[in-house]
């Protein structure tokens, strides 16, 4: 099913220097379909889903440094997702738990950062941030994976 994500802002890039204004982005499958101002997708895509978020959309981030204490590996990773990053590295993941957590949920291993950017054709890997730069919503090839209610 192919569902639109759509905000005030769409960011491109992070430090992005000219965001979309009442941008979107078209998800279909684990892929991008598209990005662009919402109006633009809605009638490109008239039978898609729209899920409109409170904050700015951008690409999903990638988690640095170690990640989060929690009871078990599944839990590590969530706490990962709802950072807003869809991808780890590998020095801070290296039990075969934590990597299993992490190829369970999608969640990209990495052997060092890289940039993220949003991609036409690319892996639908998206953050939604308030304000304050707290994660509103991630998601992860495609699904939706955390939402903060």
């Amino acid at each position: 099913m192919l569902t639109i994500h759509a905000a005030a802002e769409v960011r491109y890039v992070w430090d992005d220097p000219e965001p979309v204004k009442d941008g979107a982005v078209a998800v279909e499958g684990v892929r991008i379909a598209a990005v662009g101002p919402l109006a633009e997708l809605a009638e490109r895509f008239p039978a898609a889903r729209v899920r409109r978020w409170p904050g700015v959309l951008g690409p999903a981030r990638v988690h640095e440094g170690p990640l989060p204490h929690a009871p078990t590996p599944r839990e590590r990773i969530h706490a990962v997702l709802k950072l807003g990053a869809v991808a780890v590295l590998e020095e801070h993941a290296g039990s075969p738990a934590l990597r299993a957590a992490a190829e369970r949920n999608d969640v990209v291993v990495l052997a060092r950062t890289r940039p993220t950017a949003l991609v036409e054709l690319g892996r639908a890997d998206l953050a939604v941030l308030d304000d304050d730069g707290v994660c509103v919503a991630t998601v992860c090839a495609g699904r939706l994976v955390h939402r903060r209610r």
